[in-house]
C-alpha cells in the first residue's frame, strides 16, 4: 500500500504508508523509488486480480523475499506490500507498524470492528490514484511470523487499514473495487493511459 494523505505529515496509499527518509537526498531518494516502482507489478497486469495460494511452508527462501520485499515497500515509500505485487502467488505480505516492519503469512482477518471509516488510500500499483475507501477501524490480524510460530495482532487506525488492504491484494481485490461508482470513473481516467503506454 502507498501511503494515503490523511490529516497528519506522513503519506498513505492503500496499503502503504510512506515515511520520507530526511537522511537521503531528495534526487537519491527519488531514483530509488523508480528503481523500486519497476519492481512492483502495475496495473493492468493480471497477476493482481489473481487470488493467492497459501503458503505450504515458511522457510529461508521465503524470509529472504520477506526482506526483499520489505526493502522495495520501504525504497518505494510504501508502507505495506503483498507478494501478488511481485508476482508472488502466494499469502504473504509485509507492512510497517511503528516498531519495525512485520512479515505476515497466511493472514487472515479474525474479528473486524462494526466501527468503519471512509479515508483516501493509494497503492504502489496504482500510480497516481488516491480513492476512498471505507474500511474497519480496528481488526485481529492472525497468521504466522517469519519464524512459522502463530501471529496474533490487535491492529487499530492506519495499520487496521493497511492489513485490509494487502490482504485485499492476496484476494485479487484492487482499491478501484472498493470505492465508490465516481471515484471509480475517475480513478480509470488515470489509469487508462498507462494501460496504452504499457
Amino acid at each position: 500500500m502507498a501511503e494515503h494523505t490523511h490529516e497528519h505529515d506522513d503519506e498513505h496509499v492503500s496499503g502503504q504508508v510512506v515515511e520520507h527518509d530526511d537522511d537521503a537526498p531528495d534526487a537519491e531518494r527519488e531514483a530509488r523509488r523508480i528503481v523500486a516502482l519497476a519492481q512492483i507489478r502495475q496495473y493492468g497486469d493480471p497477476v493482481l486480480r489473481m487470488r493467492a495460494e497459501p503458503v505450504e511452508q515458511v522457510d529461508d527462501e521465503l524470509r529472504r523475499m520477506g526482506e526483499r520485499m520489505a526493502s522495495l515497500m520501504h525504497d518505494a515509500d510504501g508502507i505495506g506490500l503483498a507478494a501478488t505485487q511481485v508476482g508472488i502467488l502466494r499469502r504473504f505480505f509485509v507492512f510497517r507498524t511503528e516498531e519495525d516492519d512485520v512479515l505476515v503469512v497466511n493472514p487472515t482477518i479474525t474479528s473486524s470492528s462494526d466501527e468503519t471509516e471512509v479515508d483516501e488510500e493509494g497503492c504502489l500499483s496504482l500510480g497516481p490514484v488516491r480513492v476512498p475507501v471505507e474500511r474497519s477501524v480496528a481488526v485481529t490480524l492472525e497468521g504466522l511470523d517469519r519464524d512459522g510460530a502463530p501471529l496474533r495482532l490487535e491492529l487499530e487506525g492506519t495499520a487496521a487499514r493497511v492489513a485490509q488492504h494487502e490482504l485485499d491484494h492476496l484476494d485479487g481485490t484492487l482499491i478501484v473495487q472498493r470505492t465508490d461508482p465516481e471515484s471509480r470513473r475517475e480513478a480509470l481516467k488515470l489509469l487508462r493511459p498507462r494501460l496504452a503506454l504499457a
